[in-house]
């Protein structure tokens, strides 16, 4: 019998083209991989090849972003489009989340690197689950409307790049859901959806985490290859980001997950 390893437990998700059984999956490794920790072992990482995509269902169809179309985030129908966008870019955390820890297994990291990314993972894949079930309470579900079909293309980009992939992923793209998740929620609230309010207040602060992860070990690599953290965060970001970082910030929890107004501010202008 082949032994199990962290690898091929990431590339199982990867793989794994429904939502809910793609969930199911990640939060099954994802404890067994803590009750090994708890029982003072480790899994192996090992090695395994991520797909250049992971597998996805039929439904949702995939969309260039110009061509999803636009609700009033106001009206019912815009609250639901709204939290059918959340659930697709929780499930693309997911695969994130594991693709990091398979692509780049070749690099050797602290135990504590991969604890970090399968809580995360652990962690999207609840979040995805809990906007499902605010989708099917009002006689919807995941996969009913277009979605965006560029949420790979950060990864795609710096799938040869591991300090890049954690520029750009938690330290970019998910920080910016710190900026953008309050004003939902207080959209949300207004409604008096009170799922829909549960669901993102626990999306919000365990979004905080992954943010400081991703910080973190960035921080750790630069420490290892003797680079300023602030002068590579701005050198990756403006080559594997398209466009500008735009505010609002939301400079207090940015800052505490360990991203100062000297990181993103400067991004917010073109260089030269």
């Amino acid at each position: 019998m082949t032994e199990q390893t962290l690898s091929r437990m990431a590339v199982e998700v990867l793989t794994t083209a429904d939502g809910r059984e793609k969930t199911a999956l990640s939060r099954r490794h994802a404890a067994a991989w803590f009750a090994a920790r708890e029982a003072g072992e480790t899994i192996p990482l090992g090695r395994a090849a991520p797909p250049d995509f992971p597998a996805r269902p039929d439904k949702p169809e995939l969309l260039d972003p110009r061509d999803v179309p636009r609700r009033r985030p106001g009206s019912p129908k815009g609250r639901l489009a709204m939290l059918h966008a959340v659930a697709h870019i929780e499930l693309n955390a997911v695969d994130l989340h594991w693709d990091i820890i398979a692509r780049f297994a070749d690099v050797p990291m602290p135990v504590g690197f991969y604890d970090d990314w399968v809580k995360s993972a652990d962690e999207e894949s609840k979040h995805f689950n809990l906007i499902c079930d605010c989708l099917e309470a009002q006689g919807s579900y995941y996969g009913a409307m277009p979605a965006h079909a560029g949420m790979w293309r950060a990864a795609s980009d710096t799938a040869e790049d591991f300090m890049g992939r954690l520029a750009v992923v938690p330290m970019v793209l998910e920080a910016r859901g710190l900026d953008v998740t309050p004003g939902m929620i207080a959209l949300f609230e207004k409604a008096g959806e009170t799922g829909a309010v549960e669901a993102m207040k626990v999306i919000y602060a365990e979004e905080v985490h992954h943010v400081a992860y991703g910080s973190k070990w960035f921080h750790f690599l630069c420490g290892r290859h003797e680079q300023d953290p602030k002068e590579a965060f701005h050198t990756l970001v403006r080559r594997y980001f398209h466009g500008l970082l735009k505010p609002p910030f939301n400079e207090e929890k940015r800052a505490e997950a360990g991203l100062p107004p000297d990181f993103y501010w400067p991004l917010t202008e073109t260089t030269g």
